[in-house]
């Protein structure tokens, strides 16, 4: 029987098959069997993998980072295979392997053109077995811990590791830990060491991207070589970030206030990032200090927060020429207004100008307020007046904690310089700092209220000194309070990564939350500006692991299979 193609086609030559017109006149599976264009192309070979910091080894020397299935890690498989160059590569990706099998596989489409012109796609598999052998810095730290060649050391003269806490955070968020051998504490600060000098000066540009710091330099000769020439240097790299804290009361040198336009002198810290943000609190008036700034002319703090006084609220009285009063009260914030003023206490762009106050940020709102403190409240009648920039979070009754400047001894040359000028009469009596929710808190822990996040640590080799019992509990203190501002700061906990608990645990928090909020008194409840600053379930990260990526894997192959059955 002879075969007759269909028009428009025509018949292979070997096969006779209709096919399209082509110039070799073969069909797709008789060139194949003719021609194969992967032929000369690598399809196996080895790659070599440090299990300890989870790096490649790109010849000759060169360690890179690539996590499963990434991008990084397929470009470097590709760049592996030889004989590449001979092909077009059309596409490319990863064929699932078992995580321990130490096997990776990609799948790789090529095209070619073979006889008379005629283009042929093809695709193949490439395997490759993973080696695992340590690095040049991993060998060093696992044969001596004091194997390194660089040492940074950040430090800060505060009393208090809330600073740090915040920057292991953001350490976290941005992966910055990975190439150090390792991270000691140390009673002000942290010492972190490094297999590289470049990856000292990474971390800290890093850390002056986040901070106000001033750095330096130093290395001391270990080892020279007279035959060839060579010296073995170590590195250490001094971090030292400018000893100023959200919530400090300080008074600015009089060249640095005058340079401002005469702000303060007496002003409070209420931001610091890569730069300081100072608030005059009876003024909204508001200036930014970088780094250099402040060692041009450096200040400390006069008072910190662990002088913080705790007051009541006896009257208040929003000041006039706020707008939010100009309107009548009303800012069309509606229901969406309690969560603006909750959360950051760190204040938003305001200025002074003409004598009105123009706020482009509603958390700060001037007022005038009478205080009392709250030990001496009911046994005398001892009250002090002053002017806050918390008008929009206080109300009648609420605590409020400030600086009692009355009682605080302040030994500072610039405070000292300004109360002569100006006269005492001048001085507040009180600078409020942030409105107080202790009380309320201490209430919701009885009644067995817990947090539902958690965060991420660093793997941190402690002193012997710091393992006596109060430096344990200052400690805990600290991360208490990190905690708690972490809560009422929104932009703050935006920075770095919150993290649902676990999920046995998060389901019985969840539980006895909702059981502590419903013995809850009426009167608690009854103004929305009362909240106690939380972090919701929404703004949490899923903690998720390769593990239970597999976990959830098999109980979706599991429940398939018992569909088909």
């Amino acid at each position: 029987m002879v075969r007759r193609a269909q028009p428009g086609l025509v018949l292979c030559c070997l096969c006779a098959t209709s096919i399209s017109p082509n110039p070799t006149g073969m069909c797709v599976e008789c060139i194949k069997t003719r021609v194969d264009i992967t032929e000369g192309i690598q399809k196996q070979c080895s790659v070599i993998h440090c299990n300890q910091c989870a790096r490649y080894l790109q010849p000759p020397k060169h360690w890179i980072r690539a996590d499963l299935e990434s991008k990084e890690l397929l470009t470097f498989c590709i760049k592996r295979v030889k004989g590449l160059n001979k092909v077009k590569l059309v596409d490319a990706g990863f064929v699932w392997t078992e995580p321990h099998s130490k096997r990776l596989k990609t799948k790789l489409t090529v095209q070619k053109e073979v006889l008379n012109g005629a283009i042929l796609q093809q695709s193949f598999v490439v395997e490759y077995v993973v080696e695992w052998n340590m690095c040049d810095a991993c060998a060093r730290a696992a044969a001596n811990a004091d194997q390194w060649q660089a040492c940074v050391q950040v430090r800060q003269k505060v009393e208090h590791k809330r600073t740090f806490l915040f920057l292991e955070q953001l350490i976290l968020k941005h992966s910055m830990e990975v190439n150090a051998i390792g991270v000691k504490s140390q009673p002000d600060g942290l010492d972190f060491y490094y297999g590289h000098r470049s990856h000292g000066l990474k971390m800290v540009d890093f850390i002056g991207s986040v901070l106000p710091i001033r750095s330096r330099n130093d290395k001391q000769l270990v080892s020279h070589d007279a035959n060839d020439n060579t010296y073995n240097y170590r590195f250490t790299l001094m971090v030292e970030i400018v000893p100023m804290c959200r919530e400090d009361l300080v008074c600015l040198p009089p060249k640095t206030s005058k340079s401002f336009g005469g702000i303060g002198p007496v002003v409070l810290c209420t931001r610091v990032g890569s730069s300081m943000q100072f608030t005059e609190t009876h003024t909204l008036r508001r200036v930014w200090l970088n780094s250099e700034q402040y060692w041009r002319y450096p200040f400390v703090a006069v008072a910190n927060s662990k002088q913080l006084c705790e007051y009541i609220v006896l009257d208040l009285e929003i000041v006039n020429g706020n707008e939010w009063e100009q309107n009548g009260g009303d800012d069309g914030l509606g229901e969406n207004r309690s969560q603006l003023f909750n959360g950051s206490q760190f204040g938003g762009n305001a200025s002074t100008i003409g004598g009105k106050q123009r706020r482009a940020n509603r958390k700060n709102l001037l007022a005038d307020v009478t205080v009392a403190r709250s030990r001496d409240f009911g046994t005398n009648d001892i009250t002090f007046f002053t002017r806050t920039h918390l008008g929009s979070v206080l109300k009648v009754g609420d605590t409020a904690l400030g600086y009692d400047l009355t009682n605080v001894q302040i030994s500072d040359e610039s405070f000292d310089s300004y109360v002569e000028k100006v006269g005492e009469s001048r001085i507040p009596d009180v600078v409020l700092v942030k409105k107080s929710y202790a009380e309320k808190r201490k209430k919701r822990r009885d009644r067995g209220y817990r947090r539902a996040w958690e965060l991420k640590r660093m793997d941190i080799n402690e002193e012997e000194e710091t393992n006596k019992k109060d430096d344990a509990e200052k400690r805990m203190q600290d991360e208490e309070l990190f905690m708690q501002e972490l809560e009422e700061d929104f932009e703050g906990r935006a920075q770095i990564n919150v993290y649902k608990k676990k999920n046995e645990d998060l389901d019985a928090v969840i539980r006895a939350n909702q059981n502590a909020l419903a013995n809850e008194t009426d009167d608690e409840d009854d103004d929305e500006n009362d909240e106690i600053p939380e972090i919701k379930l929404e703004e949490l990260l899923d903690d998720m692991k390769l593990s239970d990526v597999e976990e959830e894997e098999e109980e979706e192959e599991e429940g398939m299979e018992m569909e088909i059955h």
